[in-house]
């Protein structure tokens, strides 16, 4: 066999292999290619977009969380408020409430004062007239002086 030939028979063989691969073989694999390829760089987009996306969920965060600081600060403002508001309105009603039972204690000390006193004066009255008896050494009948004992008592 000649060198020349076979050189030139390889040659026409390397030009078949080479457009048998670029014709069936090279297209799956550029194919293959390409969809990874399209495959990593959609998953880039993904992530950025995820990426951007925890970016504003935590300003999102953020503002909701001072949002509710000063919500709670309101809160606790108004719930402070209406707790004076309530001690207030208590202390009113304790004092009320004291000023009534002052009130009724004075009219219960006048009643029992009035009481003693009517009952000094009838002991008076009883004594004035055991005394004036002793003195005048006879009877005075009370049913028929009541009028002046009434006046003596009330004198009293």
């Amino acid at each position: 066999m000649n060198i020349n030939a076979t050189l030139l028979a390889q040659a026409i063989m390397f030009i078949l292999f080479v457009s048998f691969c670029m014709k069936f073989v090279w297209p799956p694999i550029m194919t293959a290619l390409a969809n990874r390829q399209k495959q990593i760089a959609d998953g880039l987009a993904a992530a950025d977009r995820g990426k951007h996306e925890l970016e504003l969920a935590a300003k999102k965060a953020t503002q909701e969380l001072h949002t509710a600081r000063e919500k709670a600060s309101e809160i606790i403002a108004q719930a402070d408020k209406r707790a004076s508001e309530i001690v207030d309105e208590a202390k009113g009603h304790a004092k009320v409430e004291g000023d009534r039972i002052v009130a009724g204690a004075k009219a219960e000390i006048d009643q029992e004062v009035n009481r003693a006193k009517e009952g000094l004066r009838q002991q008076v009255a009883t004594l004035a007239v055991a005394g004036a008896e002793k003195i005048l050494r006879r009877e005075i009948d009370a049913k028929a002086h009541s009028e002046m004992l009434a006046a003596i008592a009330s004198e009293l």
